[in-house]
């Protein structure tokens, strides 16, 4: 899933990069308001991470204006601890929660499962499918029970199908939220790591949709 974390602060965003990174995300950083704002407007994001002081163009106006263009992406707001102000203007202006500085790294982790997970439908944090269970706070992935080793591509697919159970995803969704802009990868990839997927959780919980893409059914036998 790709996460859009808008920082000016070079510290604070490194450091919440290398924790989402860690927890299978895909992220793209940004400064300023201006940049944010636009890339919320004309890219896909599963969730933005929102600093509300930004250059350019405060955090406030940037959800302002992502709401009113209709991009219904889950949005954590980072506030000053002292301004509660702030945090009910967020929250009225469409924010989905809120976390003040300073914080610790795994309650902000915590936050955007529970804002993704309700943006999807999922009052859990794992996830099941048939046999096929997810638990999104250990990373841990069983079949039946039994722990399942996935590489790091196969996670981030198996969880992406898991959160948009019961809708056709395209390959080219697919592959922005597995591998990202940056990572080079060859354009049959993502059919590949289909394949290697399948034959870890068995081949008949991931359905293909010929040239429409792929998805994990509502019901699975």
């Amino acid at each position: 899933m790709r996460v859009l974390v808008v920082e000016d602060d070079r510290r604070i965003a490194a450091d919440i990069a290398r924790a989402l990174q860690a927890a299978g995300y895909i992220v793209d950083a940004v400064r300023d308001g201006e940049e944010a704002w636009f890339r919320g407007d004309t890219e896909d994001y599963g969730a933005v991470v929102l600093d509300l002081g930004l250059p350019g163009m405060d955090g406030l106006s940037v959800l302002k204006r992502w709401r009113a263009n209709g991009r219904h992406m889950p949005v954590l707001i980072l506030t000053a601890r002292g301004s509660w102000s702030e945090r009910v203007e967020g929250i009225d202006a469409g924010a989905d929660d809120y976390l003040p500085k300073p914080f610790r790294m795994e309650e902000l982790l915590a936050r955007l499962r529970s804002i993704v997970r309700r943006s999807a439908g999922h009052a859990s944090s794992v996830l099941q499918a048939g046999a096929v269970t997810l638990d999104e706070r250990q990373m841990k992935v069983t079949l039946d029970g039994v722990p399942v080793a996935l590489s790091p591509l196969e996670y981030r697919l198996i969880a992406y199908l898991l959160h948009h159970r019961g809708r056709v995803v395209s390959q080219l969704e697919l592959s922005e939220n597995v591998y990202g802009h940056d990572e080079m990868h060859d354009s049959n990839a993502v059919e590949v790591l289909i394949g290697r997927l399948r034959k870890k959780i068995g081949a008949e919980l991931i359905e293909t949709r010929r040239g429409f893409g792929y998805l994990i059914p509502e019901k699975v036998a």
